[in-house]
């Protein structure tokens, strides 16, 4: 463990990530004195131009110095870097790392001038529930003629064409009633995927965006659920599906029975489509919606009675949106209102609640798409789940989640699991990236269960990540009993709330344990990123802030490894997770993987 140069946009570098055009921010970089820096310089993008100013010595301890420099945001959006100069040496320090040649701009660190993310989300862990798969009721309702019952023990998607036919009962009531689960779990946030009326149980096709499905109880049943959640401190976010509609929706049986219809601007017509109407992926229930037209854009967002203002209001009372391929949303060939759509809805909710969260599913990473304008954050995938499962997977044959791809998982080291998560963040503002939830799994993926080949010392090792990385965790609901699912449809899958046996209650252990440290952790809430440790089977990282600071260790398999802490000025102030330890070195010699958490001094 060798210290080195670092800046991240937490508040221990950074005095205001939301800064207004024409205000100064105080910027610092910590240097190692083993690194024989002389002085230091920012590079800072104004107006157009790089302009270069010097940092000032804030402070010196026997392992780093500390520089710093006041600077004015000019422009909506400043990217900058630091030059340190030695005798005989220069270094430049950007967000992808430090390099000993000239570099190009797009991994610099990036300030944006504009409204901030919301604040309580840095406290938030939330749990994604999948409607019809959670908890059911007693209440018994008439199925519509495309339902096919299941019973809820039946096993998922074993038959694909029948796939968003399955109907298992669980509703709006049932999770009101499991609500104790989520209060022991620790979780602050519930984050349900769409819950609109519609033609299918996963409900992505929307008959109208107006009102609860009646499967799951309608407005009244979420409504109770709402307030009984809020009860009990947790926070509750819907899912639109602002990419398209369902075949049912008004909007599209107008366009296609009135050929004058205004609706018809609604969508894309095409020759190319045996139904005339563009479909997301070509599939025929899921009409694409075209942004073009103003009259949707007032219905979606605009309007003081809009979709996406309707549920923000009491007594709905959502606390945000997570938006259904928002990479996708507004782009078809030459067209892309992307941006446009992504600043609108944004500028929308802070219209209602200017601390409603925005949350946009980018399937694959557009870095442009987070660029703190629009959407707050993703759902990191492509930072977070896919290099942890390229690492940590169990290479099972029985799974068949690749990303999209058409190969099976590959197994990467650690240094190139590291690297893809920099590469990532390297791409965005630092509060992008901490406003972006980050999961192991979701409705869409295969269970982590499956993924990590049934281990439980590498699941536990992936929720220790889950938990202390930066970000908003999400679980997915039944993940942290061990649930199983070789591909997304296979992974929604119900919880047996009547027999536990097959529950494993040592990872629902785990997960309250981690919960709570993160619940308690002001580092892991607000803290930067630090690696210190990366190594083929194990990593370590520091996450620090003003209040605290707290090491991570996580290993994907047995290990025997040792940590000078010193080297960084640190010793062990408190065990907080995993194997005891005291002083200034860590030792960790492990049969399987493994995983530890430390408060530093």
């Amino acid at each position: 463990m060798e210290i080195s140069q670092h800046h991240d946009g937490s508040e221990l570098y950074v005095s205001n990530p939301a800064p207004k055009i024409g205000e100064f921010v105080t910027l610092k970089v910590r240097v190692a004195k083993r690194s024989a820096v002389d002085s230091a310089f920012i590079r800072i993008m104004q107006d157009g131009e790089p302009t270069t100013y010097p940092l000032k010595v804030l402070k010196k301890n026997r392992v780093e110095t500390w520089w710093q420099v006041k600077v004015e945001i000019k422009n909506l959006k400043s990217n900058y870097r630091f030059l340190l100069v030695g005798m005989k040496s220069f270094l430049w320090l950007n967000a992808e790392g430090i390099f000993d040649r000239d570099i190009a701009d797009h991994g610099d660190f990036k300030i944006v001038a504009t409204t901030p993310t919301p604040k309580w989300r840095n406290s938030a862990i939330f749990y994604q529930i999948f409607p019809d798969r959670f908890a059911k009721s007693e209440i018994q309702r008439e199925l519509p003629v495309w339902a096919i019952r299941r019973k809820w023990s039946d096993e998922t998607a074993l038959n694909q064409r029948e796939v968003s036919q399955e109907f298992y009962g669980g509703d709006f009531v049932g999770v009101r009633e499991k609500l104790g689960h989520l209060v022991d779990l620790g979780v602050s946030g519930i984050y349900f995927t769409p819950f609109f009326a519609s033609k299918s149980t996963h409900l992505y096709d929307a008959s109208s965006f107006d009102g609860v499905d009646p499967l799951l109880g309608g407005n009244e049943a979420l409504i109770e659920l709402r307030s009984s959640a809020q009860d009990h401190g947790i926070k509750v976010m819907g899912d639109l599906t602002t990419n398209l509609c369902g075949l049912g929706h008004p909007w599209i049986q107008e366009a296609l029975s009135d050929p004058r219809s205004k609706k018809r601007d609604f969508f894309y017509w095409s020759e190319k489509s045996e139904w005339g109407y563009v479909g997301w992926w070509n599939v025929q229930s899921l009409p694409k919606l075209n942004y073009s037209s103003g009259e949707l854009r007032k219905l979606m967002w605009e309007s003081d009675s809009s979709i996406v203002k309707k549920w923000l209001r009491e007594p709905l009372g959502m606390c945000g949106w997570r938006i259904d391929v928002g990479n996708m949303t507004g782009r078809y060939y030459g067209e892309n209102h992307n941006r446009e759509v992504a600043i609108g809805i944004r500028k929308a909710m802070e219209e209602v609640d200017p601390e409603s969260w925005l949350v946009a599913e980018n399937a694959d990473f557009y870095a442009d798409d987070l660029d703190g304008l629009g959407w707050h954050g993703t759902m990191n995938y492509s930072g977070f789940t896919r290099p942890i499962w390229y690492w940590i997977n169990g290479k099972s044959r029985d799974l068949k989640d690749g990303f999209g791809g058409s190969i099976s998982l590959p197994r990467v080291s650690g240094k190139k699991m590291v690297e893809t998560m920099r590469e990532f963040a390297s791409g965005i503002p630092w509060r992008s990236l901490a406003a972006s939830m980050i999961l192991l799994g979701s409705h869409d993926r295969a269970r982590f269960q499956t993924v990590v080949g049934k281990d439980i010392s590498r699941n536990i090792s992936g929720v220790t990540m889950l938990l202390t990385y930066p970000g908003v965790p999400s679980i997915y609901a039944g993940d942290e009993i061990g649930l199983e699912g070789r591909w997304g449809e296979n992974g929604r899958r119900t919880i047996d709330w009547e027999d536990r046996k097959n529950w494993d209650l040592h990872l629902l252990d785990s997960y309250k344990k981690l919960i709570k440290i993160r619940n308690s952790s002001h580092a892991l809430k607000f803290g930067g990123l630090r690696w210190v440790a990366i190594e083929d089977d194990y990593i370590a990282y520091l996450r620090e802030s003003k209040r605290e600071t707290v090491l991570v260790f996580v290993s994907r398999k047995g290990v025997n490894a040792t940590l000078d802490i010193s080297a960084y000025g640190y010793s062990i102030k408190k065990n907080l997770y995993g194997s005891k330890q005291s002083g200034k070195t860590i030792k960790i010699r492990s049969k399987s993987a493994t995983s530890g958490i430390w408060s530093l001094k």
